[in-house]
This record gives structure tokens, sequence and C-alpha cells, in this order.
């Protein structure tokens, strides 16, 4: 019950902060990038350049962007009062009342209703008018204050309200530049579409372009004494939930400020000579990419609010020698216990004190590991093969079977087979745990039947994918979704907060998995986008980081402590 709470938490946390950027990111689009109300060219107003449609676009978004905010706040207190139903069994009322989390979440509902019914009622109907962008923006504020007592500052001893204020900034940056993004997105959508002028794309882009770098800035500056203030050692950094959350928080940071820097530089380029081939052509796609990263940053920074600061669980940290072993290279486990070995030593594994699994269990699961990681290897293997057929006579064995190897998602099938036997041999239909009763009462199993599922799904959409010859069908874009919602689904893999060191090695090699799981999508969706030689490349990147994620699982190993 708790695991798939705390599943559900990250998934519903994440989908907030994706509603908070589109609202309060759109607010600070249209202030500080659109500004439909200035006169421009000698006393010509706007709406001689800016087309309804985009405007009209863009009050959308920040309103049902608010609605949908509210409505999933007001969700994470259902969930934590039904958790708290179920494990106390009685109604947390009248205590949980009084508590922050329940007064905080309330009022940020109201206010965020409130803000989201302003703009669909004014601010939709007057889109020109300065006074009611700016009155939008003054009724934000109590609701982007609010959240000031829903993050773990609300609840320390020590520099509380500068965290609080922190906090709130950094979520503030994120959002602006997060929601401007997304905007960019619409801009393009509508562009594409013809429901724009031309000009309005470059000139959106330069003008974003210092926008976005005046918010990473500040992303930057209040996100570090947050993680000083939180993380005080090496270890809390490497050996903790927390600190490994942070370090994913960073990577996808470092990937979308890289696809940004590939934006500004076409940007730049046609400012220059006036070459806009980058700008439409490439740029786009680039953005798009970037919403990937970003979209999963956002749901990678829902799982770290659920994880308690490394600063205060010192006993709980692991050492970075630990985080390393667990990537170090070792022999594959080939051979697995027998069912009846592993269900033997179940009650141990899932006992309320000690918890410690037996030596079936820990081999079943480094068998299922590893064979995963052949499978995956393998099949990369042969997709990297499939990309290579231009290069000259060393691969030449290789001639006459590289057609063959387009048929590599078969492998997705096979493995998607193998993990419904393998992956929960405790439940149906190896064990004798009905398929519903575990699917619906175990977070951890709940989501590993989703990834079976997702796996297999997996290999016939993209094998069908690629033996299609149809150039405008919209099935291999399938593959780059399912692939970045099995990232999603490692990155917040149900984990105990406050959970034993060897959880935390474990969820150590889901995140990582997590973190290529995500570049194979943006490989693959700009491989299917793209131009040559940009496509080749983007098309190897993803397979390649198949093949990293098959090395970690081939190695893989349960920690024995």
């Amino acid at each position: 019950m708790a695991g798939i709470a705390d599943f559900l938490d990250s998934l519903i946390g994440g989908l907030a902060l994706i509603c908070y950027s589109l609202t309060i990111g759109g607010l600070f689009w249209g202030l500080f990038v659109l500004r439909p109300w200035l006169s421009e060219d000698g006393g010509q107003k706007t709406e001689d350049r800016y087309n309804d449609v985009l405007l009209q676009k863009t009050i959308s978004l920040i309103y049902k962007g608010g609605f949908l905010l509210a409505a999933a706040q007001l969700f994470k207190i259902i969930l934590k009062i039904w958790l708290m139903t179920a494990v106390l069994e009685r109604s947390p009322f009248p205590e949980f009342a009084d508590t922050t989390q329940f007064i905080g979440g309330i009022i940020r509902t109201i206010l965020t209703v409130l803000l989201a019914g302003y703009c669909y009622q004014y601010l939709r109907n007057n889109p020109f008018s300065k006074e009611h962008w700016t009155d939008a923006a003054l009724m934000a504020l109590p609701m982007i204050i609010s959240g000031a007592w829903l993050v773990h500052a609300a609840g320390r001893f020590e520099n509380k309200l500068i965290l609080m204020a922190l906090t709130v900034i950094h979520q503030l940056a994120a959002a602006a530049w997060i929601g401007g993004i997304f905007q960019l997105v619409n801009l393009w959508l509508l562009r594409r579409n013809k429901r724009v002028p031309f000009e309005l794309w470059p000139l959106m882009l330069r003008r974003f372009s210092r926008y976005g770098i005046a918010s990473v800035a500040l992303i930057l500056i209040s996100g570090l004494p947050i993680a000083l203030q939180y993380i005080d050692t090496w270890n809390g950094l490497v050996g903790t939930g927390y600190g490994n959350l942070l370090m994913v928080k960073m990577t996808l940071l470092a990937l979308a400020l890289g696809f940004a820097w590939l934006n500004k530089s076409a940007v730049m380029e046609y400012g220059i000579t006036g070459n806009h081939y980058a700008l439409n052509n490439r740029v786009p796609y680039y953005i798009e990419a970037e919403t990937f990263v970003l979209t999963t940053l956002l749901f990678t920074a829902a799982s770290l609010a659920s994880q308690p600061p490394a600063i205060d669980i010192p006993a709980l940290t692991a050492n970075w020698q630990e985080v390393f072993e667990t990537f170090s290279p070792q022999i594959p486990q080939t051979s697995s216990p027998s069912h009846t070995e592993l269900i033997a030593g179940e009650a141990g594994r899932v006992a309320i004190i000690d918890q410690v699994p037996s030596i079936a269990a820990t081999e079943w699961s480094n068998y299922n590991h590893n064979i995963a990681g052949i499978f995956l290897m393998t099949m990369s293997f042969f997709a990297m093969l499939s990309y290579i057929r231009q290069l000259p006579s060393p691969l030449s064995f290789f001639d006459n079977y590289l057609p063959l190897t387009r048929y590599w998602p078969l492998g997705f099938v096979f493995l998607g087979i193998f993990l419904f036997f393998r992956s929960d041999a405790e439940t149906w239909p190896l064990g004798p745990i009905g398929f519903w009763d575990s699917t619906f009462n175990n977070g951890e199993v709940l989501q590993h039947r989703i990834a079976t599922l997702l796996v297999f799904v997996l290999g016939i959409i993209e094998l069908t994918a690629r033996m299609t010859k149809n150039t405008d069908s919209k099935l291999p874009f399938v593959f780059p979704f399912l692939a970045a919602f099995g990232g999603l689904m490692l990155l917040t893999h149900s984990h105990v907060g406050f959970q034993a060191k060897s959880a935390f090695l474990i969820q150590v090699g889901h995140t990582t998995m997590g973190v290529f799981s995500l570049i194979l999508a943006i490989g693959r969706w700009l491989e299917l986008k793209l131009d040559k030689p940009g496509k080749e490349f983007a098309g190897f990147v993803s397979v390649a980081a198949l093949f990293q994620i098959g090395i970690i699982l081939i190695f893989y190993r349960e920690p024995l402590y």
C-alpha cells in the first residue's frame, strides 16, 4: 500500500509541477516575451503582428494548467488521507486537518482555482491588455508563495525561512524556463500549421534566448545553497536517495542546456547570415527533445521531494565505494535457483523486522537482471550494426547479414515474455499470490507489471514501424514516447523514503538506467525528425544508450547487506 502511494505521489507530483510550469511559466512568457500590449514599427500595434490565435492558445495553456494544478493538489491530499486511513485503520481527521500539509494544500488549491478562473474569465477576453496581464501576475503571487509551506524547508528548524524562500524562487525560475519551452512548442505547432506569421518564430526565439539565460542563472543561484544545506558530505551526495536524484537532476539540466546551446547557436547564425534553414529544420526538434528532458526533470524533482534530505539520515548513507561497487564489472549469473527455493525464503524478505532476503531470492533477482542485460546487449549490438552499413571494408563480413539487423526489436518481445514469468515469482503465474491482489496491493509489483507490458508492446510497435514503408506513418513515434515513459518509471520507482542502504543501492541502478532510457527516447525522436547527418548520429546514440542499459543490467548484483 505504501509503495503504491509513494509511486502515485511521485507521478501526481510531477504532473503538478508540469501544470505549475504551464501556468506560471505561461504568465511570465506573456509578460516578458510576448508583451502583446506594446506598439512597434512607429505606432503599429502588435495586434497587426500577433495573430489572435497565438494569444488565445497561450492563455488557454495558462488557465488549463491552473485548473489541472488545482486538481492535482487536491488529489495529493486525498491520496494522503487514503493512505493514512489504510495504515491507521481509522479516519485521520480531525488531527490531519491541523497539519501544514493539509492547510497549505487546501489554500494553494483555492488560490490556484481563483487564478485560473481570472485568466479564463478576464485575461482570455482581454489578451492585449497590460492591466489584465499584470493583475493575473499579482493574483499568482500568493499562490506562488503558498508553495513555501509544501516543501522540505517547512519542516526544518534551522534556516527555515531562508530555505523556504530559496525553494520558492527555485521553483519559480524553473517554471519560467520550462513553461517558456512549452510555449515555444505551442508557437512552433501554430507556425507549422501556418496559423501565425513566419516572422514570429525567429522573433520569439531571440527574445526567449535572453529570458531563458536569466531563468537558468536564477535556478543555479537559488539551487546551490539549498543543495549545500541538505547535503553536507560527499557520501551524502552519492550515497543517499536524495543525493542520487539530485545528481540525476543535474545531469538532465546539463542535457537540456546542451539543446538550449544548439538553439541559441542557430538563432545567432540566423541573425548574422539570415539563413533560416537550421531555425526551421532543426531548432523545433531540438526544442521538442529539450521538452522530453525537462518533463523528465520535473518528475525527478517530484521524486526528490519525497526523499529525506541526506543530512537527516547519516546512519542510512552508503559510502562512495559501495555505490561504485554496484556498477563494477562481474561475471553474469546464468543459472537460477528453483522456484521452490525462492518461495521458501520469502518470509524473511517481507518480514517487518530485519527484512533479510534469502540467498535464493538474491540469486533469483541477479539472474533476472543479468539475463535481461544479455537480451538488451545482444539486440542493441545488432541495432548498432544496422547503422554502420556505409562503413568500409573491415565490416564487409557483415554485408550479407546487415539487412537482418532491422529485426532487432524482436528482442523486446522475447524480453517481455521472460519478465512476465520471472519479474515477481511470488505472484501469478508462478507464485501463490493472485494477479489482481499482487498488482494493486504492492507498488513494486504494479510497476513491474507496467514495465513488462511496456517492453512487450515496445517490441511489437517498433518492429512494425521499422518494417512499414509508409513514410507518413505515425507509428515510429510511439517508441520514443514509450521509452521516455519507461525512463519515468525507473526514476519514480517506488522506494520508501527512509530506506535501508541495500534498497538505495538498488535505486542507484534504476535511476541510472532511467537517464539512459531518456537518451534512448530522445535519440530515436531526433532520428525521426532531423535530416542528415544528424539523423544517423541520433539513431546510433539511441541504440548505444540501450547497449549501456544492458551493461548495467548484466553486471547487476543485489546488495548483501
